[in-house]
């Protein structure tokens, strides 16, 4: 039986800042607006919480079974990899962890609806699911989408506009175009840190098939496409302030780019793969200095 340790190196919690960071943001915008609710907050976290670890616990297990993780590999040695876990002991992991995350979405769901609003619970137990499924499918399965380029899309969608807008919308009851904004911002840097690691691993995910954008693009258009993503999500976020300023305090999410701009000359210069793992972590956590930052500055 593996131990507790294992399993908690398996969901990676160091991708946890990462993961709510579109949920400060939609909460902060959302008390900005005059709604709060606590429990909306915790339970939205701890669900998110929840998507990610599973994620991090399909991932293991798709790219275990399908060869990419093997030595070839630069990054951390990974569970099932390792055989510190089996495919049956992780398979029935993911199981649990997608059950618990439902049922906190469902609570989440409730407390934020109740039973007056039946559209919108539909409306977004039907997202629980989809969130779920995209979890799941990014290397699991013969038609995992991670394997097709397509996981900075569904990263974009669902790290940015559904974690952001969504949050926004579980408060409010409504939506403001000008939400999508921040979540494009989040969004962008969430796929920045997909397309680093991506980036990282490209020798390796070559000889096993996996064709993410750092495989299709190549190295110096990669590293382009990483320029842009970093750029837009500033100019998003700038948008945003601009349409809605009142404060200089709203400039304060500038601070979090500087480590990001730094960290994006790294990369850019950057001739070793092995050197990118270090920025998966400075990117990571960049984001939710910017999310903290951005989302403070619309209430101070």
């Amino acid at each position: 039986m593996p131990k507790l340790k294992t399993y908690i190196q398996a969901a990676r919690l160091r991708t946890l800042p990462l993961s709510v960071s579109g949920i400060i943001i939609g909460s902060f915008l959302a008390y900005a607006n005059g709604f709060s609710n606590w429990q909306i907050v915790a339970l939205s976290l701890f669900t998110t919480i929840g998507f990610q670890i599973l994620s991090n616990f399909a991932n293991d297990y798709g790219d275990g079974v399908k060869g990419t993780d093997n030595k070839d590999r630069i990054g951390p040695e990974r569970a099932l990899q390792s055989g510190a876990i089996s495919k049956k002991q992780l398979k029935n992991t993911i199981i649990i962890t997608a059950l618990i995350t439902l049922l906190l979405a469902l609570v989440l769901i409730y407390v934020s609806f109740g039973v007056e609003n039946l559209g919108y619970t539909i409306l977004f137990f039907i997202l629980g699911i989809a969130s779920i499924t995209a979890a799941i499918k990014y290397t699991m399965g013969k038609n995992a989408y991670g394997y097709s380029g397509l996981g900075d899309l569904f990263v974009l969608l669902f790290f940015g506009f559904l974690s952001v807008v969504g949050t926004y919308f579980l408060f409010t009851k409504s939506i403001d175009w000008t939400i999508f904004l921040p979540g494009f911002s989040v969004g962008l840097l969430s796929v920045g840190v997909l397309h680093l690691n991506n980036m990282r691993d490209r020798a390796s995910d070559i000889k096993s098939n996996k064709n993410t954008m750092a495989v299709k693009l190549g190295i110096i258009k990669s590293k382009k496409y990483y320029y842009y993503l970093i750029g837009f999500s500033f100019i998003f976020a700038l948008f945003y302030v601009n349409i809605h300023y009142q404060s200089p305090w709203q400039f304060l999410f500038v601070l979090a780019f500087y480590p990001i701009i730094k960290q994006l000359i790294r990369v850019l210069k950057n001739q070793e793969p092995k050197n990118l793992d270090p920025e998966l972590k400075i990117l990571a956590l960049s984001t939710f200095l910017f999310a903290i930052l951005f989302g403070l500055g619309q209430i101070l």
